[in-house]
């Protein structure tokens, strides 16, 4: 292909894609996420404060507007690709990264005629592979906007021009660098069960990699991984309940690169730094999440703004 061609397909415009929820998929995706049983917001539909968790709109993607399983292979493989565009092999792709602009709470129940509308964005392409950003809204019925999710996904190995490659008409904002002079203003640990990855799966993502430990033996895990969106939002309630007090308002923007696995039973920490003002009265703060099973970092370039509650500081 080449890179006159290619550049034409930034911008490009995908079908819309049917989404819906409901109460019980909002328990779900919080059990997902290692909620506990005091966050009765998140747990309890009876609770007078019951919301969605504010990043619970990441899920649609495999989601769609299903309420049984799907087959994850076939869930991918229908996936339209702008023409043109080579089909990657989904089995050397992996999630890069994922960011969420909360712009209004969800409803507890969407009802018919919500939808992702999802443009491409980016394309790097190098020796190593291509990196490939979606930036989606999403919309009710009216087209009022919701919520505006920015994810990149990276495919090894993969080919388009065959050289060096790299135009964006838009992207999620940067964070800043963790301020590694001083210590972190909050470090909250967590843990994830077992269990972990197959109560986040009745989310939508099937994939057999979460569940199948053959599957992750193949691919040189060493068995089963938690879904990284699963990690993600165990970062974002450990930032929302040091930071935000716990209210589902308070996440304004919510954005990580993934870059390691975890694995269902391990031990989270994340430390986040207070690193200046953000938009509409919130705090930006920088963060990142530790993996403290293996050693490693598993999420980096952690950027939120939240409407900070002054006593949740230490």
């Amino acid at each position: 292909m080449s890179t006159a061609a290619l550049e034409k397909l930034i911008g490009y415009q995908y079908e819309d894609q049917p989404v819906s929820w409901n109460k019980r998929d909002l328990l779900t995706y919080a059990i997902g996420i290692g909620a506990k049983s005091n966050d009765f917001q998140f747990v309890y539909e009876l609770d007078k404060s019951f919301a969605a968790f504010p990043t619970y709109p990441v899920v649609l993607f495999l989601k769609g507007d299903d309420q049984d399983v799907n087959l994850f292979a076939d869930r991918i493989k229908g996936r339209h690709t702008p023409e043109g565009m080579p089909k990657f092999d989904p089995n050397r792709g992996v999630h890069a990264t994922q960011a969420i602009e909360t712009l209004k709470s969800l409803p507890l129940v969407s009802g018919p005629g919500w939808k992702l509308r999802t443009r491409l964005v980016s394309i790097q392409e190098n020796k190593s592979g291509v990196i490939i950003e979606n930036e989606a809204q999403l919309l009710d019925p009216n087209d009022t906007p919701y919520a505006k999710l920015y994810s990149s996904s990276f495919n090894l190995g993969a080919k388009i021009t065959g050289g060096r490659f790299t135009k964006s008409v838009s992207t999620a904002p940067k964070a800043k660098p963790i301020p590694r002079d001083r210590k972190p203003d909050w470090v909250v640990k967590d843990q994830t069960t077992p269990e972990q990855a197959i109560a986040y799966r009745l989310s939508g993502d099937y994939n057999p990699l979460h569940i199948d430990p053959r599957i992750g033996q193949a691919t040189g895990f060493g068995g089963v991984i938690l879904h990284g969106l699963s990690t993600y939002g165990f970062a974002a309630r450990a930032l929302l309940s040091a930071i935000g007090g716990n209210d589902p308002a308070a996440l304004k923007f919510y954005g990580v690169r993934f870059t390691a696995p975890v694995k269902p039973g391990d031990a989270l920490e994340t430390s986040a730094w207070e690193v200046g003002a953000g938009p509409d009265g919130t705090t930006e703060i920088a963060f990142e999440t530790k993996d403290l099973t293996s050693g490693k970092v598993v999420i980096g370039n952690g950027q939120a703004f939240i409407k900070k509650v002054e006593k949740s500081k230490l």
